[in-house]
């Protein structure tokens, strides 16, 4: 057996006075730890990346954008996943890896050679400290950078995207309320004429045709736009008694990229600008509760990851003949009770039953009484 060998192995470091029995458990069990995290974490990245992938692929088929510019986008997404599937790979990481060496009974030679369970528990402990800060790095740091970078990033493929997505014979729509179409000609012919839907403005619909464009690109001011030559707009003003006529010999069509990226979104109010709302509501305003939870949850989330790795020893230990797909299941079973633990405390903030700070960190409390009651009982 591994263990035979194991303890074989140690009682020869020991006579030699080199390496601490416990410094090889310790070696041994986060050696044990780190295979079924990294699978866990690549199986939990792909289900949640599933979703983003199609979009993706339509993007790369459909709209004519490069396979580098898709990932560029994947490696921009990465953070806000791994911020997810990090606590869920850690607390999977320790059912499996407890639920084999209780299985294969190493943790009775373990007992055996004088570690308790809560000395066999310190490699979890850093484990799980190790995977908690890389959590709060993503969190605090790695998400807001992500959505900087992700508009800038679409701000250069929307760019390109003008230039490729104009194609013949097909409607095409760069911005929202934008169509352009240009017919389909012979390969003798040059390309020409071109017809624009725009109704960016409600109230003023033009209709714009022309003989030829020319695509514009300012980089300086992020704007895009098309050149016309020889066509006519017509527009229908407020009064549908009348209709306006204009015809252009050169006509220039702007398009403001840095008005549509802002207003994608808006700013996310910071906590003195909530702690303001919640002060003239008198702290009755739901929408201002729920904003204040999610800024406590920034560091709650991070934390939960190592309170995960913490349950998974007794949970492991209990459930030793689960295998590798059966810790999977217990440990996505333990995340939806964490997530309706979530559920729990927004519904009694909302109701003005717990304050936003208590409420964000009742999933994480809970978890760790649950975490001291099973360990209690693992260790008899």
């Amino acid at each position: 057996m591994i263990i035979v060998s194991l303890l074989r192995e140690s009682r020869a470091v020991i006579c030699l006075g080199q390496i601490p029995l416990r410094r090889i458990f310790d070696r041994y069990i986060f050696t044990e730890l780190l295979s079924p995290f990294l699978i866990s974490l690549s199986v939990l990245s792909f289900i949640f990346f599933t979703k983003e992938m199609l979009r993706l692929v339509e993007i790369l088929v459909s709209k004519g954008i490069g396979a580098m510019a898709v990932l560029n986008i994947i490696g921009h997404l990465m953070p806000s996943f791994l911020v997810l599937t990090l606590p869920i790979a850690c607390l999977i990481a320790s059912i499996s890896a407890f639920s084999r060496l209780s299985f294969e009974k190493e943790l009775t030679a373990m007992y055996a050679a004088g570690h308790s369970l809560f000395r066999i528990a310190l490699p979890v402990c850093l484990f799980s400290f190790l995977v908690c800060l890389l959590t709060l790095m993503l969190s605090v740091w790695g998400q807001p950078w992500t959505n900087i970078s992700l508009k800038k990033l679409a701000l250069n493929l929307v760019k390109d995207q003008l230039t490729l997505a104009v194609d013949s014979g097909v409607f095409n729509e760069p911005f929202p309320g934008l169509m352009i179409y240009i017919p389909k000609h012979h390969k003798q012919q040059n390309p020409q004429g071109v017809f624009i839907a725009d109704q960016r403005d409600p109230t003023f619909p033009r209709i714009i045709v022309a003989d030829r464009f020319r695509v514009l690109n300012d980089k300086n001011n992020t704007q895009l736009g098309m050149r016309l030559f020889q066509g006519t707009i017509h527009q229908t003003p407020e009064d549908p008694q009348h209709y306006r006529h204009v015809a252009f010999s050169t006509y220039d069509l702007k398009m403001s990229l840095s008005e549509t990226m802002n207003a994608s979104g808006q700013p996310r109010p910071t906590y003195t600008e909530i702690q303001e709302q919640l002060a003239q509501s008198q702290w009755t305003d739901t929408n201002a509760l729920r904003r204040m939870i999610e800024y406590y949850k920034n560091l709650a989330f991070p934390i939960a990851a190592f309170c995960l790795g913490l349950l998974g020893i007794p949970v492991g230990i209990l459930s030793k003949r689960s295998g590798q797909m059966g810790s999977f299941a217990i440990g996505l079973a333990i995340v939806v009770l964490y997530y309706l633990l979530n559920i729990l405390g927004e519904f009694f903030v909302t109701t003005l039953v717990l304050h936003p700070f208590a409420g964000a960190w009742l999933p994480n409390v809970v978890i760790l009484l649950i975490t001291f009651a099973l360990l209690m009982r693992a260790g008899r």
